[in-house]
């Protein structure tokens, strides 16, 4: 993808994601998703992410246990969606971090529409901050299923570009997992509306 406000030089490359995922967490917030399809251009804001660690390091990790025929694209090179479906309905798009072999993903949480937001609203049935304001949400906004997984964020139709950081990041226990429950490994825009609707107290 070239030209116009998202050029190609100036995609995230590989080194963004081949860092720390606690570093490439917080870093993501503010960044924006874009992609093009058959609907259009579609840009969204990340406001919203959680970092897992890899194998052995992280229980409410898919990577914990090591490598299956299910998470195998967590331990492949960074900069790649992992994607997995949540409660048979529910597909979760997370970005592969650090080196390949480590099993470290960030899930993207929530978003905040820049551009395409009729395309997407027509996905979800409905407008406003509630169009990709949780994981699954996002998922459907994009149409993504489990042909996602494993594609390339550095190259091809889909990618990170800059955008503006948010002015405070607050950070939580991530959401929704029975397993290292107080790991503040949770991060958000503290400002943005489009934050999914659970806070816990920080």
């Amino acid at each position: 993808m070239s030209g116009g406000r998202y050029p190609a030089r100036t995609r995230l490359r590989q080194e963004f994601f081949a860092r720390p995922v606690e570093v490439v967490a917080p870093g993501l917030l503010g960044k924006i998703l874009v992609r093009r399809d058959h609907g259009g251009l579609i840009a969204l804001r990340l406001v919203e992410v959680e970092a897992y660690l890899g194998e052995g390091e992280d229980e409410a990790s898919h990577a914990h246990r090591g490598r299956t025929p299910r998470n195998g694209n967590m331990f492949e090179t960074p900069g790649r969606l992992y994607v997995y479906l949540s409660y048979g309905v529910h597909h979760c798009l997370n970005v592969v971090c650090e080196p390949a072999g480590c099993g470290a993903a960030v899930l993207l949480r929530g978003a905040e529409v820049l551009e395409g937001e009729a395309l997407l609203a027509g996905r979800r049935g409905q407008t406003g901050i509630g169009i990709a304001n949780g994981p699954g949400k996002l998922g459907q906004a994009l149409a993504a299923d489990l042909s996602w997984d494993g594609r390339s964020l550095l190259r091809g139709d889909t990618g990170f570009w800059p955008g503006p950081p948010p002015s405070e990041i607050s950070r939580s226990p991530r959401i929704g997992i029975r397993r290292e429950t107080q790991a503040r490994l949770r991060f958000f825009d503290a400002d943005s509306p489009c934050v999914s609707p659970v806070r816990p107290a920080l």
